[in-house]
């Protein structure tokens, strides 16, 4: 059994696999003539829940074509994932009762690296007057054109210094210059659709594209007419995604293997992606769009997408990323790691790490939550610390939701906190003030039974770590008068927290919890005991 066009003609075999029921190459040669809905990210959230959507509205007849799926800089992944499999995908949904669900998605009509010859072959579906959407998962990272003092990057300079003719190497200079190529063609409207998990989204991307544009511009690259095409006949809405799509675990290889499905190994691509011919992913999922779409849209609400106000899509997104998932998630990423945990499930079964869980989110977040009207915040919480994240089918590591954190905490923590400065009771956190005082104890590269362990990767780690030493992890040393100083500087950066932690009356709290922990080995076992309340 191979998963391959070829290969799953025998349906016989695949007993045990939904497939689709459509055909899917007369699906991809639609596509290719009238392309509707290109999407930049190949990874898998896309893959798990994206590339599903579509499978879903092709197979109830609200969609005729299916997604041109684009790579900005990796052939890799083209080649040794997609290319193989005839651009099939395995979708696994991961059961809380340990059961699994699989299915084959036919919907990728086509996958293309950005790259020479690809760049062309996009240029002309760019240009297709049937194109409505063109979306987006590339992280946030993906739309950086500005530094954290606004200066441009160095990849954004280069890319406005050459122009769209040269040799691009940001993903907003490369889509900038896709989009040259459809206003060029006409001037053709269609929704650019940012599906990243991160604020505001949408006018990230709006912004971003100017930057480029304007570049272009003043140097002649472009005329005038290409920003107002950008800012009056494109359209950028914003959105609040959520799946929890791990990276695929070795295991299910096996178990295919086991199934008589050949050639489903996991690969690691040079720019560190994990990758397979499958995605593993929970089964509980989110996606909330604004309704700002330039003519005919494709009929995402038929797969289960919310279509909505910006406003209800704001409130829907600060539930989620500020109150009722991401925080808790930091918060078991950070103390998972002191503890040596590698699953996020093992972490919901700790007696101490469940009641603080449950804290930050039920007495920290929930009370400064405005509900967005078409979710209820408290069920949305209760789903996630009694079903999503208890869910030992999933592969999900403590190590992993780790990375970046200096990028995720001033959303994931600074809103609340300031909200609950206006209230006048920032006083009374407690699991907040700890996970920022386990975050910096983590920067010392220390365990809790005081071993070293490898941080995760975040752009900020080499100048974290000039401050937060590792032989703060000793009874000798600890926080002294200058390692406070320090920490003072740290714990007022408003860029990293979202607030100033220290003018918030703070950081005093903080710095004392951190110098607990960092007294002796088990000492941060013996904090979260402490504040639990045993």
């Amino acid at each position: 059994m191979k998963l391959t066009l070829e290969g799953i003609k025998n349906r016989g075999d695949w007993k045990k696999c939904t497939l689709p029921e459509y055909d899917i190459e007369a699906v991809r040669r639609r596509t290719l003539a009238s392309p509707e809905w290109i999407h930049f990210g190949c990874g898998n959230i896309f893959r798990g829940y994206i590339a599903r959507l579509a499978d879903d509205l092709i197979a109830k007849g609200e969609m005729q074509t299916g997604i041109i799926a684009v790579d900005f800089f990796n052939r890799e992944s083209i080649e040794k994932v997609f290319a193989p499999h005839d651009d099939l995908c395995m979708t696994v949904g991961l059961c809380t009762n340990g059961k699994r669900t699989m299915r084959v998605i036919g919907s990728i009509a086509r996958t293309v690296a950005c790259v020479d010859e690809g760049f062309g072959e996009l240029q002309t579906y760019f240009a297709a007057p049937s194109l409505k959407m063109i979306s987006l998962t590339i992280t946030e990272k993906g739309y950086a054109v500005r530094d954290s003092s606004g200066a441009l990057t160095a990849g954004a300079e280069n890319d406005i210094s050459v122009g769209p003719e040269g040799k691009l190497s940001t993903a907003m200079g490369k889509l900038c210059a896709l989009v040259l190529a459809r206003y060029r063609a006409g001037g053709l409207a269609a929704a650019l659709c940012s599906m990243d998990n991160c604020s505001r989204n949408g006018e990230k991307l709006r912004e971003s594209l100017l930057t480029v544009a304007g570049g272009w511009c003043k140097k002649g690259f472009a005329d005038e007419g290409f920003i107002a095409y950008i800012t009056d006949t494109l359209t950028f809405p914003c959105s609040m995604i959520d799946k929890i799509t791990p990276a695929p675990a070795a295991d299910m290889a096996v178990d295919f293997a086991a199934m008589g499905i050949e050639d489903m190994a996991p690969i690691v691509t040079a720019r560190g992606t994990h990758l397979a011919p499958y995605v593993n992913a929970e089964i509980p999922e989110y996606l909330v769009i604004e309704d700002r779409f330039p003519g005919e849209r494709i009929p995402l609400e038929e797969a289960g997408v919310y279509i909505t106000t910006l406003d209800v899509v704001e409130k829907t997104e600060r539930m989620k990323v500020s109150a009722c998932l991401n925080p808790l998630h930091t918060f078991l990423a950070i103390y998972g790691c002191l503890l040596g945990y590698k699953r996020i499930s093992d972490e919901m079964a700790d007696e101490d790490l469940l009641y603080l869980v449950k804290k930050l989110g039920f007495d920290e977040g929930l009370p400064v939550v405005e509900p967005p009207g078409i979710i209820s915040p408290e069920e949305f919480l209760r789903e996630v610390i009694e079903v999503r994240l208890p869910n030992a089918s999933l592969p999900d590591t403590p190590q992993r939701i780790a990375t970046d954190t200096s990028q995720k905490l001033s959303v994931r923590f600074g809103e609340t906190i300031k909200a609950h400065l206006e209230k006048g009771d920032a006083h009374d956190l407690t699991v907040i003030p700890l996970v920022i005082a386990g975050w910096i104890r983590y920067l010392t590269g220390i365990d809790d039974s005081g071993k070293e362990m490898a941080l995760s990767p975040d752009p900020m780690l080499d100048e974290l770590r000039e401050t937060v030493r590792p032989e703060w992890f000793t009874v000798e040393h600890g926080l002294n008068e200058e390692s406070s100083k320090q920490l003072n500087v740290l714990l007022s950066n408003d860029k990293i927290f979202g607030t100033d932690l220290v003018k918030a009356g703070l950081s005093d709290h903080i710095m004392a919890l951190l110098d607990d922990m960092l007294s002796y080995a088990g000492a941060v076992r013996a904090e979260l005991a402490y504040a639990r309340g045993r």
